[in-house]
């Protein structure tokens, strides 16, 4: 369907990636795999026709529809959510106009015979076949659903879209998408901005729709559920396995380690020639093996083992200094918005030590809820604070807060103590801030890498309450289980609002479900939660709501 041909992508001196082809197939389900940096956001625009090769080139069939979704959108005001969902028909619009035009020209044109008027003709005549091929009976129905299984409200339907903020300006452009009925997919980190009855909803509908997906994401257990092929981009070249994530990770283990030993035993060989070559340059009868080595070794092809995996980074907490056994204590708290009710009569106390998930559709207060113990916005009930509670807190705001005149290294060197003082590089790489990236001023950084740096800047700091509030959106796989890692060892209590399920799974004890104006608690893990509450797909989840 899509075939890409010999595509190599040069800049600033640089090659990205060189000569590599591959083909997209009807149905394929492909996950794009590769350390930041590596080029496969690049590459997704280039098969999305958004950039273009500096060699090779993209073809597919003339008719082929192809839908890109970029990471970061530039979205326009002055339509309503429904609206611009219906933008998705807008090349059908567009041509009912062409057609109506065409026939109110011919009706008052006279030149029957002349071959402009039978030109005319033909163009309405094709046009009209093509549209009238297409079924718009439906069109509303199908706006209206995609809009409620990416996590709308009717009552959303006829706000402007200025209302919403840039997750939920995301769901409006991947519904337009999934309308718009592509042959081809492309999703660069569709579900950063979605919680986990909308992923799951995507999922479904990905799967079920036999289109041909390529997908770039972070959520391993999105990738896993939906592909079924894996294609890695690493030092600029491509691997391609017709597996998904889970089984692409055991597959490239054993590559690498096969790599590593024709590698060791490569370096063996030079080694053994280069010894030869020393001890026997100006010996006479040994001249020509002395040349015919050096000639080999300069034709000698190394082999390269590809990047090296990070897992080993190891990154722990510094202690945390002792709070009282209960750090939160809720009674009867609410919060209300003028006549709207987020949630009421939330009623918990949080247990020292204890590693809690908060859940829910977007819009139902998890993230209010953390405000409210943080004290930034007021509430109804109580809400208290136990005995030397230290609170370490992440959201995306904390970005803001840093210091813009300060390098990336300075940042994390100032609230360094100890024994991770020495691995700082180490760290930092492990975060994608490895090489010259570390001696960039905060001011030049992407919103992305702010965010991550806030991050490596909280988890040095000693506390012993972590709130943070979707901390996983601008981490990469390996870097997710660096961090992972380090908060399954930590020692004092967390509360993590996220909709990423396989960094909750196995991390987090019991659940705080946000829903239908309560906050109910549930003492299981992720999985079992979502088990219990029939929420593998949003079908399900329609037939507990009453």
């Amino acid at each position: 369907m899509i075939s890409a041909d010999a595509l190599t992508v040069e800049f600033g001196g640089t090659t990205l990636f060189e000569n590599i082809s591959f083909v997209i197939n009807p149905k394929d389900r492909i996950a794009l795999m590769g350390k930041n940096g590596a080029g496969k956001s690049t590459l997704l625009k280039i098969l999305a026709g958004a950039r273009q090769p500096s060699k090779g080139k993209v073809s597919y069939p003339k008719d082929t529809v192809i839908s890109y979704l970029p990471q970061h959108l530039l979205t326009q005001d002055g339509r309503t959510v429904f609206e611009e969902a219906s933008q998705a028909f807008s090349h059908l619009f567009k041509m009912e106009e062409e057609i109506n035009k065409i026939n109110e020209e011919l009706a008052t044109r006279t030149d029957y015979e002349s071959d402009s008027y039978m030109q005319l003709i033909e163009n309405v005549s094709t046009l009209s076949e093509k549209f009238y091929t297409i079924d718009m009976t439906h069109f509303d129905e199908d706006v209206e659903k995609t809009l409620l299984g990416l996590g709308f409200k009717r009552d959303d339907f006829h706000k402007s879209t200025s209302e919403f903020s840039g997750g939920w300006r995301m769901r409006i452009e991947l519904a337009k998408m999934l309308l718009q009925n592509p042959d081809v997919l492309l999703l660069d980190e569709p579900t950063n901005h979605l919680d986990i009855e909308s992923i799951q909803w995507l999922e479904d509908f990905l799967i079920e729709s036999g289109k041909a997906v390529v997908v770039i994401s972070h959520d391993r257990a999105f990738v896993d559920n939906i592909t079924t092929r894996t294609i890695e981009v690493t030092m600029g070249r491509i691997y391609d396995y017709k597996v998904n994530y889970s089984k692409y990770l055991e597959l490239r283990k054993e590559r690498r380690e096969q790599q590593q030993k024709q590698y060791e035993e490569q370096q063996k060989m030079i080694q053994e020639n280069v010894d030869f070559i020393e001890r026997f340059k100006g010996t006479y009868s040994k001249t020509l093996q002395v040349q015919s080595r050096v000639k080999m070794l300069e034709k000698l092809q190394i082999i390269e083992v590809d990047e090296e995996d990070t897992s080993a980074l190891r990154l722990k907490f510094p202690p945390s200094p002792r709070s009282g056994n209960y750090p939160i204590t809720a009674d009867n708290v609410s919060k209300n918005y003028g006549e709207h009710t987020v949630f009421a009569n939330a009623n918990f106390m949080v247990e020292r030590g204890q590693k809690i998930a908060f859940v829910g559709k977007n819009g139902e207060g998890k993230s209010t809820l953390v405000k409210a113990i943080m004290k930034e916005i007021e509430h109804g009930g109580d809400l208290t604070l136990g005995h030397n509670v230290q609170i370490g807190y992440f959201a995306q705001n904390q970005a803001s807060l840093l210091d813009e005149e300060l390098t990336v290294f300075q940042t994390i060197d100032d609230v360094a103590k100890g024994e991770i003082r020495n691995k700082i590089k180490d760290l930092l790489g492990a975060f994608m801030f490895g090489g010259e990236a570390s001696t960039k001023k905060v001011k030049v950084l992407s919103g992305g890498e702010r965010t991550r740096l806030a991050m490596i800047k909280l988890l040095l700091e000693p506390v012993n309450l972590l709130i943070l509030d979707e901390p996983t959106n601008h981490l990469d796989l390996k870097t997710k289980d660096i961090l992972k890692s380090a908060l399954r060892d930590f020692d004092g209590t967390l509360i993590l609002v996220s909709h990423d399920r396989d960094f909750l799974d196995g991390l987090v004890d019991r659940v705080y479900e946000f829903g239908n104006k309560k906050v109910t608690q549930h003492l299981e893990g992720i999985y079992e939660f979502m088990a219990r509450k029939k929420m593998e797909n949003l079908r399900e989840l329609e037939k507990t709501k009453n």
